[in-house]
């Protein structure tokens, strides 16, 4: 890969997973889970800064980022005996609580004994070298200043993921996919508004070309073509096919004209393009330049691409399962070199149709994905009570090991390839 088409893959990838995690982040905001971090990129942090109880953190890794919800994947924030440094409100309750103790300039040094950062919100140890152990009062929107540097809000129970609604978590959990159909929708018609004109495909004719058999048999601009010998059509690419795939075969077109509806037979013409043979009949379909039709066509474009994305998904195991039908990050990252080098609004329309399979991807029902937690979600609804944390623990490591395994299996088949 040329720097071309890294820049390339990593705008994309990035994109799509930062938009993908924002839909988890607002929905999540919005229904009063508290989001520690969202972070842009992986790895050591370059960047952070805290607004409205978030850490927004900026990391060396352009690839991709990650949303860090309270309640999920909950570490220890402290230890036994670790030494920090504590700042405290008129109401002399903890504020922060800085883990640098060694390099920290404020706070009061003190050593912890234990804690509860979850219920009851105290720390318990001994202040400044004093002997006497203390019980002190944390605040509920405290923070901690990790070693790396990046300051939290400490995660109290009340805003953990586990404790808001099903409702609410099944709203999270689906507003990551929902996000990536918004993108290509965004992207698809933008696309459109770039391009001078754009089709609907739609079974109407834009023109039709001198000397060509549609001219000869009387098809004209307007028409609407409403079937070919006799077979229903309801798109351009139908009649598209039906044309192509005829050869010299003669076609009868049904089309409407005005309030009548007519009947035309021709011959399509053989014409040879770059070497290969092409039956033509010399029409193309309606073009639209208007405001209205060119969103129509970013609506159109998207379901044409779920569907194409759907009917592959259904069709995978058919004629035997094959991981020459799946791709991964190198398969990716091969297709976008190919892209990048046809130009920008290429990239942007193939990471739209991404943005699409992510998106779907996600909703499928495994365990560690989207789609598996909002199965889990439909189930507690249905049982009217908490599902044990111990059954969605051990059903979440178990589809996130066979997700490990298969992406592991794709990327070997993708670099054998």
């Amino acid at each position: 890969m040329n720097l071309t088409a890294i820049i390339a893959f990593i705008f994309v990838f990035g994109i799509l997973v930062i938009v993908h995690e924002f839909g988890h982040f607002f929905v999540a905001k919005k229904s009063g889970v508290l989001v520690r971090e969202f972070a842009i990129g992986m790895g050591p942090k370059l960047l952070s800064w805290n607004r409205n109880n978030t850490a927004y953190t900026l990391r060396i890794l352009p690839v991709g980022g990650y949303v860090r919800m309270a309640g999920l994947d909950e570490e220890s924030d402290l230890d036994p005996g670790q030494r920090l440094r504590l700042s405290f409100n008129e109401q002399n309750h903890i504020i922060k609580i800085d883990t640098r103790v060694d390099e920290a300039v404020y706070g009061v040094p003190f050593q912890v004994d234990t804690f509860d950062l979850t219920d009851d919100l105290v720390l318990t140890g001994f202040l400044d070298n004093d002997s006497t152990i203390k019980t002190l009062t944390v605040d509920h929107d405290a923070t901690i200043v990790e070693t790396n540097g990046t300051e939290v809000q400490i995660a109290p129970r009340d805003s953990w993921i586990q404790s808001a609604k099903v409702y609410k978590r099944a709203l999270i959990n689906i507003a990551g996919p929902f996000m990536n159909f918004v993108l290509a929708l965004v992207v698809f018609s933008g696309l459109a508004f770039a391009l001078p004109r754009v089709t609907l495909n739609e079974p109407i004719i834009g023109t039709v070309q001198n000397n060509m058999p549609a001219e000869v048999a009387g098809l004209k601009s307007a028409d609407r073509i409403i079937a070919i010998n006799d077979k229903k059509v309801t798109t351009w690419n139908q009649v598209a096919t039906t044309i192509s795939t005829s050869k010299n075969k003669s076609l009868t077109f049904s089309v409407l004209r005005g309030d009548k509806t007519l009947s035309f037979k021709m011959v399509p013409k053989i014409v040879k393009v770059d070497g290969v043979n092409n039956a033509l009949v010399g029409i193309t379909n309606k073009t639209y330049t208007d405001i209205g039709s060119k969103i129509k066509y970013g609506v159109l474009t998207t379901g044409a691409g779920i569907q194409r994305i759907w009917y592959a998904l259904t069709h995978l195991f058919s004629g035997g399962f094959s991981l020459d039908k799946l791709g991964g990050p190198v398969s990716i990252a091969r297709q976008t070199s190919t892209v990048a080098k046809a130009g920008f609004l290429n990239i942007l329309a193939f990471m739209a149709m991404l943005s699409l399979n992510l998106g779907i991807m996600n909703l499928i029902p495994i365990p560690a994905l989207d789609g598996g937690k909002l199965v889990l979600n439909a189930i507690e609804a249905l049982l009217r009570r908490p599902l044990p944390a111990s059954f969605e623990n051990a059903v979440t490591i178990g589809g996130a090991a066979f997700m490990f395994v298969l992406m592991i299996a794709v990327t070997i088949n993708d670099l054998l390839r």
